[in-house]
């Protein structure tokens, strides 16, 4: 595998307010960073963010239409409770599914 600075790299414009640009340029000095370098990250990031965010809403709706196909659901009052029963450190604690 390649590491990041071996990749092949693609060049694009980044037209930004000036305003914010300023504040990018700022928060990577601080950050010991080029401003480039913070850019990169930031975007980086937020398409890790947008990722884990779709692979969120897709394992919803997968478990919804699985709730909705089973006709099985956990009650809410259900949830709460096993959640705090896990907190307070109850590893038997079990949820059971009822039809609805």
């Amino acid at each position: 595998m390649l590491a990041d600075s071996e990749k092949a790299m693609s060049t694009t414009s980044l037209k930004l307010p000036e305003d914010l640009k300023v504040k990018a340029e700022h928060a990577a000095e601080s950050l010991g960073m080029s401003p480039h370098e913070f850019m990169v990250d930031a975007i980086k990031q937020a398409t890790q963010l947008a990722e884990l965010r779709s692979s969120f809403i897709a394992e919803a709706q997968s478990a919804r239409n699985h709730a909705i196909q089973s006709n099985q659901a956990y009650a809410a009052e259900d949830v709460h409770e096993y959640l705090r029963a896990r907190i307070a450190g109850d590893t038997k604690a079990r949820l059971k599914s009822t039809s609805w």
